[in-house]
């Protein structure tokens, strides 16, 4: 049985874990902000700005409904056209200060098309990537030992396809070079029953946590120099860039007439773009192309 009561109560328990835990982090609290949609459904917002670890962060709930479906949704799937929807999620990006901290990027979605007389359309959606600007091996094996981690009861190869999902759509075309270092991404997801599909989204969801915090407090504290810092607000323009001209969530949002201030909150506060700029050999700079932006098996053997 499709229960959209019970994944509405975990979304929102989510978003408040998430909340807490990040504000402990940074002794600042998130900002609240809640918002009706004028063609039916909201959702909260969430934003810390100007923290103590955190330069820019939102984590969003939302639950949108309507009679009608975007383009962006109909074109790959013309049986969705003709049906109402529903949609609903937690989204979060944080973008922290400190650039030897990595932003890390979270999504877990439903999504579930209705029509008279027939049988409803649903899927579950979601993952978490990693973006470095200054690589330490140690993170990034940790982040993706948490993601093995979660898909491990859910069958053998799991983890693999959705990891190689992640490396595949967090790339930037047009720079032809990966956003960061990957994670989990998983789309159109109803292969198992119900119940299945949506543990594996709370699996996911669940683990962001244990992903992303111990990374925070292993970095937050180093010290920086001002040209690491223009470093980061360089690599943020190719964060931006993802967003605004592929990200389905971006679109999606903006399409069906989402709340704009809600869907654009993934934006970092400080960005640069420096016109054919390229980093030095045998830098930290260099080493993040080299050695980090490149799809590989971050799982120890």
């Amino acid at each position: 049985m499709i229960d959209k009561k019970s994944v509405k109560q975990f979304l929102m328990s989510l978003q408040d874990r998430i909340c807490n835990e990040l504000s402990d982090i940074d002794g600042q609290s998130f900002l609240e902000e809640s918002w009706e949609r004028e063609a039916g459904g909201g959702g909260r917002t969430r934003v810390i700005e100007n923290g103590n670890v955190i330069e820019k962060g939102g984590v969003n709930f939302s639950h949108v409904m309507g009679e009608q479906l975007p383009a962006s949704a109909t074109q790959h799937r013309p049986e969705l056209a003709g049906r109402n929807f529903e949609a609903m999620g937690v989204s979060l990006v944080i973008h922290p200060k400190n650039p030897m901290v990595p932003t890390s990027h979270m999504n877990v979605r439903f999504f579930i098309a209705e029509k008279p007389g027939e049988d409803p359309v649903w899927w579950f959606g979601g993952g978490f990537d990693l973006t470095p600007y200054y690589g330490f091996e140690e993170d990034c094996r940790h982040w993706h030992q948490i993601a093995y981690d979660a898909c491990q009861p859910f069958g053998e190869g799991v983890y693999e396809e959705f990891k190689n999902w992640c490396d595949d759509y967090f790339f930037i075309k047009h720079r032809n070079e990966p956003r960061g270092v990957g994670g989990l991404f998983f789309d159109d997801l109803n292969r198992w029953d119900f119940d299945t599909c949506f543990r594996f989204m709370q699996a996911v969801g669940n683990a962001y946590l244990d992903a992303y915090t111990p990374i925070v407090k292993r970095r937050k504290d180093m010290p920086y120099s001002d040209k690491q810092v223009a470093f980061q607000h360089y690599r943020r323009g190719r964060y931006v860039e993802f967003n605004l001209v592929y990200d389905r969530g971006t679109l999606f949002g903006l399409q069906t007439g989402g709340r704009t201030e809600s869907i654009l909150m993934s934006m970092p506060a400080k960005v640069s773009w420096v016109y054919n700029w390229h980093p030095e050999e045998d830098t930290e700079e260099h080493r993040l192309y080299s050695d980090f932006l490149q799809p590989r098996n971050w799982i120890e053997n």
